[in-house]
């Protein structure tokens, strides 16, 4: 049965991918994009079954505009993917206040805004999906990646929380946790911060560990988002990429070993 889907960041990368491969299977999909133009060959090629939405994420209120447009328009949305983000390369000490807000604006308060426009809808239909994408650097960090980590980290603690509160609506939360892949999230997309040269030698280390087995074809995660999406039980969270499990599960069993470590100074603190 066809889904209503909405999507953000739908310009590039994942979020055109996902929504054409949801176009070409029959989906209605709402498409959002800063530049409308970037939207004018899937218009062309799905007419009515796409909406093309012009959207900056961090305005709350056209966020909830958006979501309006689009109940208004295709009657219910069954799935929301808030994929719209990019990533902020440099150290946390080069990082300007105003590089920090918005990487936080783009990444967490935007998702934050749409999931709570989205939400009323969802409830009153008695059934729904929001999927957040979030990353592997959710769960786990890497340097010179600071506040982009910072910014998945809140995604996570948002997302997991979420679930827990609407459950009982019908409405299900997953987030889609990525390895590397190439996109232009570390090209075009990308924003750095003015450099320090203390920090030349951490970079140097950082782009040498950069080898071409780190990144995953974009194309290859169809099946498993479309898989997701048509779950009547579908998971918290979604690793995507051959790298995501095998990081995680090792960087947990280092914390697990330090918790243990500490276990008896921590119960001790406890008091009583």
């Amino acid at each position: 049965m066809a889904k209503t889907i909405f999507i953000t960041g739908a310009s590039r990368g994942f979020g055109k991918l996902w929504a054409e491969a949801l176009l070409q299977r029959g989906d209605k999909v709402v498409a959002t994009a800063r530049d409308l133009r970037s939207l004018d060959d899937l218009v062309n090629k799905y007419g009515n079954n796409i909406l093309p939405l012009q959207l900056d994420v961090n305005d709350r209120a056209a966020d909830f505009a958006a979501i309006a447009k689009a109940k208004a328009h295709f009657g219910t949305i069954d799935v929301l993917i808030n994929n719209a983000g990019y990533g902020l390369f440099g150290s946390i000490e080069e990082t300007s206040e105003r590089e920090a807000r918005e990487q936080m604006e783009t990444n967490f308060f935007g998702l934050l805004w749409l999931t709570q426009a989205a939400l009323p809808v969802m409830r009153e239909q008695g059934h729904g999906h929001i999927i957040q994408l979030s990353s592997i650097l959710g769960l786990v960090t890497l340097p010179v990646l600071g506040l982009y980590n910072a910014s998945k980290f809140a995604v996570e603690g948002l997302g997991e929380t979420l679930a827990t509160e609407v459950k009982e609506f019908g409405i299900n939360v997953t987030m889609i946790e990525p390895n590397g892949f190439s996109t232009d999230w570390s090209g075009a997309s990308a924003t750095h911060t003015t450099a320090m040269p203390e920090y030349d030698g951490l970079k140097a280390a950082f782009q040498a560990g950069l080898t071409d087995d780190i990144w995953g074809v974009p194309e290859a995660t169809i099946p498993a988002v479309l898989k997701l999406i048509d779950s009547t039980n579908p998971p918290l969270r979604l690793f995507l990429g051959k790298h995501a499990y095998p990081m995680i599960k090792q960087v947990y069993q280092g914390r697990h070993a330090e918790w243990e470590e500490w276990n008896e100074v921590a119960t001790a603190a406890h008091g009583k």
